[in-house]
């Protein structure tokens, strides 16, 4: 939280009335009480499986792994991707001690190991810890026969060349597309 919004809250707390303030605590308790992972994709839920999982309309052979809840619903928003999903909560960073244990890279493996699965995607931040991770999963999951994939990274719709930096605009150009 940034310190504007910190303010905001203050503000707004300050200001409310006590009875506010204890609806607000509860309904804050009521959702670190109801809410835990889902224990196929890790994502969120007040239910478990969650939602996503439990859908029988979703297409089983497809697996979208990002980083933390919030990339999932990202990608949920724009209403495309009609997969499942995992999320790591997290990526390999050996300068913050973080390995392949601390974040659930061997879940996705057990995941990837059963019958119907055909392609991972690996849908993680273009940083060196992003990078990282996915060069590590694709070394794990080379001889397992799945399909592997990274999402594209590039010039955004509506961007502009000259205002890309020189890694994105590499990427771009490495990720082009026949036409």
């Amino acid at each position: 939280m940034g310190e504007k919004t910190a303010t905001r809250f203050a503000f707004y707390f300050l200001n409310a009335d006590s009875a506010d303030i204890r609806n607000l605590i509860s309904a804050i308790k009521d959702v670190k009480e109801s809410l835990r992972l889902c224990s196929a994709c890790f994502s969120l839920t007040d239910t478990d499986p969650c939602s996503i999982c439990s859908d029988m309309k979703r297409d089983r052979s497809t697996i979208c792994v990002v980083e933390t809840p919030l990339d999932l619903i990202t990608i949920e928003k724009v209403g495309h991707f009609r997969g499942l999903y995992h999320v790591l909560h997290g990526t390999l960073s050996p300068l913050d001690a973080i390995g392949p244990a601390d974040i659930k890279c061997r879940e996705l493996f057990e995941r990837a190991r059963k019958p119907g699965v055909s392609e991972i995607i690996l849908a993680l931040n273009p940083t060196v810890e992003g990078e990282a991770t996915a060069s590590y999963m694709a070394d794990k999951l080379q001889k397992s026969g799945i399909k592997l994939s990274r999402i594209a990274y590039g010039i955004p719709v509506g961007g502009a060349l000259e205002y890309a930096d020189p890694l994105t605009l590499s990427k771009a150009l490495d990720n082009r597309r026949e036409m």
